[in-house]
């Protein structure tokens, strides 16, 4: 069957997450003059790293919301007793520094404008969707989806089948209809894959990982357009206009 419509994965994918997260943690971490105190910054970094982990999964899991997995991370980090509202303001002023470090990837926009006349557009991420719809704003590229499928709202999270099938029932169309694009082969590609949609890894680090069956790889968005038109075939044209 044709492609109809192309879900994409926002973190790390179109929005270069890790590069954002890494500059806005070492300005807050420094302006709180706390890299001394945990190692440097290589090591604070990793700490980060690791608090963020552990407490968005329990996000994912469902066992905290969005704003508590956010005070689970600064607690965490500083490895201390906060209350509610002492946790918010560390992490707000965090998130100042992590705003002001937003950036796309250089191939995201051209990427997102070669398809936009050819096929759908979407989101699927397994962050909240808020956060997701405020960030695609900033960005300036929210107008090119038509709609931003989270987690949250969905009741699922990659890489459950049902975050992808729900994704393609709220834009109506069947899975094998449906392209996924992600930067994580487990939980984008193996999970696309498996719920039926096409997979697409997006590897932009090109580390030469054997790729399983029924997973096409690409090392950078420009490679998208021409996958769709040499491999899977183009199907309905956008909707937005």
């Amino acid at each position: 069957m044709p492609i109809r419509a192309v879900l994409w994965d926002i973190d790390d994918t179109l929005f270069d997450y890790t590069g954002s997260d890494r500059a806005g943690a070492l300005r807050h971490l420094r302006a709180e003059g706390l890299l001394a105190a945990y190692g440097g910054e290589e090591a604070a970094l990793a700490r980060w790293r690791a608090a963020m982990e552990t407490e968005f999964a329990r996000f994912l899991a469902g066992e905290v919301g969005f704003l508590d997995h956010r005070r689970g991370r600064a607690r965490t980090f500083l490895g201390t007793e906060l209350s509610d509202d002492e946790a918010d303001a560390w992490f707000a002023r965090y998130v100042a520094h992590y705003e002001e470090s937003w950036v796309l990837f250089p191939d995201s926009a051209p990427a997102l404008e070669a398809l936009a006349p050819l096929v759908r557009q979407a989101v699927l991420s397994n962050s909240s969707t808020a956060n997701q719809e405020r960030k695609l704003a900033a960005l300036g590229i929210r107008s090119r989806f038509e709609a931003v499928l989270c987690a949250d709202e969905l009741g699922h999270a990659k890489p459950a089948p049902e975050a992808f099938t729900g994704a393609c029932e709220a834009l109506g169309l069947p899975a094998e209809e449906v392209l996924y694009i992600g930067d994580r082969l487990d939980i984008d590609a193996l999970g696309a894959r498996d719920a039926g949609l096409a997979a697409v890894w997006l590897d932009r680090t090109e580390i030469g990982e054997e790729l399983p069956p029924g997973i096409r790889r690409i090392a950078s968005l420009a490679e998208l357009p021409e996958l769709l038109r040499g491999v899977i075939g183009f199907g309905a044209p956008s909707t937005i206009r």
